[in-house]
């Protein structure tokens, strides 16, 4: 069993929230999380048919049995259930509820037209580089970012291969499909994989279209759909003014390494050394995580890039009015060019930042008044 860092989270709100959700990709650990963490509680999953029929009949008659406690899993099959949670827990602020779902834009949407205020709204993704242990410190970078960080995989001791290749399966042709009416699920698999050859790269929605053979429109909505589903996410450029943040195109990564090799074709630690971007496999590796330990911390997303014409900074996490900057390079030696972006972006904003660091696959640390590098598995 690996602890959570979001155990503590879920911990300090359930005391105050009578409803607690907690959505991320499937094969989290979402489910193992809320059995762990309320095992008193009853138990419901509605991607079970029998059990979202019986619930469907009486929602109101059937929640209201379970006083000491509910889990409802993949609470996004039956949208009736919110309306009936926010009247139980407006007549009774004792009862409590935790909710889960894959699919963030379903359950979201449902939760705010019934549940606002009422319910804290988590994300529970795959392992964090610290969530896995210093005891996986041994593996090489090429094995981790193979291996990806699903569960499945650490904890079950599943091949990797094979774990990610069901889960797309199970994605396209279950999830895709409620999410979204995508008629030409080829078309939208091409998509897909064209976004994992991409990773780390501004996202072109009209060079996407023209490659896939479909309009801008469908492309932008395709990303969204895998957006709302937890396979990728994008990082928005950094600007002073904020209105130009969403004007700009954004960075596109993937939630988890083992998938995007999975999707590249990758088999082997060999085939990922030996990748063309592999860089950007690194890169996407470091940024997944910095997510990843906001998520688990309850917090959102803070994470910027900058790049202009002639610099690039990779990273930028904006703490209040604050920055600390970010250069990722999947080398193994430091080598000074490394910084020129870091200085540049650091005399741009200067009063604003904080501290400036270089991200890298070596082994030596180093953190001067001016500048400093650590090998990525300090998180560990």
């Amino acid at each position: 069993m690996y602890t959570r860092k979001l155990q503590s989270v879920v911990s300090y709100l359930s005391q105050t929230f009578p409803v607690l959700s907690i959505t991320g990709p499937r094969q989290s650990g979402k489910t193992t999380l809320c059995k762990m963490m309320f095992s008193d509680y009853a138990y419901l999953n509605l991607e079970q048919e029998s059990v979202r029929d019986m619930v469907r009949q009486d929602p109101m008659m059937v929640l209201s049995q379970y006083s000491s406690g509910l889990i409802i899993d993949e609470a996004q099959y039956l949208p009736e259930v919110f309306s009936a949670i926010q009247v139980l827990v407006d007549e009774d602020k004792s009862r409590r509820f935790v909710l889960s779902g894959s699919s963030n834009f379903l359950l979201l949407y449902n939760i705010s037209q019934s549940l606002a205020g009422r319910v804290a709204i988590l994300r529970l993704l795959p392992f964090s580089l610290g969530e896995l242990g210093a005891s996986q410190a041994p593996l090489s970078t090429d094995t981790l970012l193979l291996k990806g960080f699903f569960p499945a995989v650490w904890g079950d001791g599943r091949p990797a291969w094979n774990v990610y290749d069901s889960y797309f399966s199970t994605y396209v042709q279950r999830d895709v499909r409620m999410i979204s009416n995508i008629k030409d699920i080829n078309l939208f698999t091409k998509f897909i994989r064209l976004c994992a050859s991409r990773v780390g790269t501004e996202f072109n929605g009209s060079a996407m279209a023209n490659e896939v053979g479909v309009s801008v429109k469908t492309i932008q909505g395709w990303l969204s759909v895998l957006q709302t589903s937890y396979v990728v996410f994008t990082l928005q450029p950094y600007f002073r003014n904020l209105g130009k943040r969403i004007i700009k195109a954004p960075k596109l990564y993937f939630y988890d390494t083992g998938l995007l090799c999975y999707l590249l074709g990758l088999h082997t630690e060999v085939d990922v050394a030996a990748c063309p971007i592999r860089g950007a496999l690194f890169e996407n590796l470091v940024v997944a995580d910095r997510v990843k330990e906001r998520f688990h911390q309850g917090l959102d997303n803070n994470l910027y890039f900058y790049r202009d014409r002639s610099h690039e900074v990779d990273l930028i996490e904006e703490d209040a009015m604050h920055l600390h900057l970010y250069e990722i390079k999947s080398a193994t030696t430091v080598h000074p060019d490394f910084f020129k972006g870091l200085t540049y972006v650091r005399q741009l904003f200067s009063d604003e930042v904080l501290s400036d660091q270089v991200i890298y696959d070596g082994t030596m640390e180093l953190n001067t008044s001016l500048h400093g590098y650590t090998n990525y598995r300090s998180h560990l």
